[in-house]
Protein backbone atom coordinates (compact mmCIF):
# COMPACT_ATOMS: atom_id res chain seq x y z
CA UNK A 1 0.00 0.00 0.00
CA UNK A 2 2.72 2.13 0.46
CA UNK A 3 3.96 2.25 -3.58
CA UNK A 4 0.07 3.43 -4.01
CA UNK A 5 0.09 6.24 -1.40
CA UNK A 6 3.41 7.36 -2.88
CA UNK A 7 1.94 7.30 -6.32
CA UNK A 8 -1.17 9.02 -5.16
CA UNK A 9 0.75 11.58 -3.94
CA UNK A 10 1.74 13.22 -7.05
CA UNK A 11 -0.69 15.27 -8.72
CA UNK A 12 0.43 14.36 -12.49
CA UNK A 13 -0.32 10.83 -11.64
CA UNK A 14 -3.62 11.70 -10.38
CA UNK A 15 -4.49 13.51 -13.28
CA UNK A 16 -3.31 10.99 -15.27
CA UNK A 17 -5.84 8.18 -12.89
CA UNK A 18 -8.78 10.78 -13.96
CA UNK A 19 -7.99 10.79 -17.44
CA UNK A 20 -8.05 7.11 -17.14
CA UNK A 21 -11.50 6.77 -15.38
CA UNK A 22 -13.09 8.32 -18.69
CA UNK A 23 -11.22 5.68 -21.08
CA UNK A 24 -8.55 3.61 -21.63
CA UNK A 25 -5.67 5.18 -23.46
CA UNK A 26 -2.48 4.87 -24.90
CA UNK A 27 1.28 6.55 -23.23
CA UNK A 28 1.13 9.03 -26.45
CA UNK A 29 -3.22 10.15 -25.56
CA UNK A 30 -1.58 10.77 -22.08
CA UNK A 31 0.66 13.09 -23.14
CA UNK A 32 -1.67 15.45 -25.13
CA UNK A 33 -2.92 16.31 -21.64
CA UNK A 34 0.70 17.37 -20.59
CA UNK A 35 3.15 20.02 -20.93
CA UNK A 36 6.30 17.42 -20.21
CA UNK A 37 8.32 14.81 -22.36
CA UNK A 38 7.03 11.73 -23.04
CA UNK A 39 10.03 10.11 -21.01
CA UNK A 40 8.56 11.68 -18.15
CA UNK A 41 4.87 9.95 -19.12
CA UNK A 42 6.39 6.81 -19.17
CA UNK A 43 8.05 7.60 -16.18
CA UNK A 44 4.54 8.33 -14.06
CA UNK A 45 2.72 4.97 -16.19
CA UNK A 46 5.67 2.89 -14.71
CA UNK A 47 4.81 4.35 -11.16
CA UNK A 48 1.09 3.49 -11.13
CA UNK A 49 2.03 0.30 -12.97
CA UNK A 50 4.46 -0.38 -10.23
CA UNK A 51 1.98 0.73 -7.83
CA UNK A 52 -1.03 -1.64 -8.73
CA UNK A 53 -3.20 1.06 -9.96
CA UNK A 54 -3.18 1.09 -13.89
CA UNK A 55 -2.55 -2.03 -16.00
CA UNK A 56 -0.79 -1.95 -19.58
CA UNK A 57 -2.08 -4.08 -22.55
CA UNK A 58 -0.11 -4.51 -25.86
CA UNK A 59 -2.03 -4.06 -28.75
CA UNK A 60 -0.19 -4.21 -31.99
CA UNK A 61 2.35 -1.42 -32.14
CA UNK A 62 0.53 0.33 -29.25
CA UNK A 63 0.12 -0.37 -25.55
CA UNK A 64 -3.22 0.66 -24.13
CA UNK A 65 -3.17 1.87 -20.33
CA UNK A 66 -6.49 1.08 -18.03
CA UNK A 67 -7.57 2.08 -15.09
CA UNK A 68 -7.42 -0.82 -12.21
CA UNK A 69 -9.79 -0.24 -9.25
CA UNK A 70 -8.70 -2.70 -7.15
CA UNK A 71 -6.09 -1.21 -5.09
CA UNK A 72 -7.84 1.93 -4.83
CA UNK A 73 -10.77 0.22 -3.55
CA UNK A 74 -8.10 -1.38 -0.78
CA UNK A 75 -6.91 1.99 -0.07
CA UNK A 76 -10.55 3.22 0.92
CA UNK A 77 -11.54 0.44 2.80
CA UNK A 78 -8.45 1.44 4.45
CA UNK A 79 -9.53 5.20 4.90
CA UNK A 80 -12.89 3.96 5.71
CA UNK A 81 -11.80 2.09 9.01
CA UNK A 82 -10.70 5.36 10.58
CA UNK A 83 -14.03 6.91 9.78
CA UNK A 84 -15.84 4.16 11.83
CA UNK A 85 -18.05 3.89 8.15
CA UNK A 86 -16.52 0.78 6.76
CA UNK A 87 -18.11 -2.58 6.48
CA UNK A 88 -15.73 -4.24 9.13
CA UNK A 89 -13.22 -2.92 11.15
CA UNK A 90 -10.04 -4.31 12.65
CA UNK A 91 -10.09 -4.93 16.44
CA UNK A 92 -7.55 -6.15 18.91
CA UNK A 93 -6.13 -8.72 15.66
CA UNK A 94 -9.32 -9.71 15.09
CA UNK A 95 -12.27 -8.51 12.82
CA UNK A 96 -15.26 -7.74 13.45
CA UNK A 97 -18.78 -6.48 12.11
CA UNK A 98 -19.96 -2.95 12.48
CA UNK A 99 -21.97 -2.96 15.51
CA UNK A 100 -25.95 -2.51 14.55
CA UNK A 101 -28.30 -0.05 16.23
CA UNK A 102 -30.28 -1.25 18.53
CA UNK A 103 -34.03 -0.80 17.96
CA UNK A 104 -36.04 0.28 21.08
CA UNK A 105 -38.94 -1.96 21.48
CA UNK A 106 -40.16 -0.79 24.37
CA UNK A 107 -43.25 1.45 24.64
CA UNK A 108 -44.65 4.10 27.32
CA UNK A 109 -47.24 3.04 28.63
CA UNK A 110 -50.32 5.88 29.79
Amino acid sequence: MNESFKALADPTRRQILRLLREKDRTAGEIADYFNMSKPSISHHLNALKHAGLVQDERQGQFILYSLDTTVLEEVLGWFLEFTGTGKERETHGRTESKPKPVKDTHKEVD
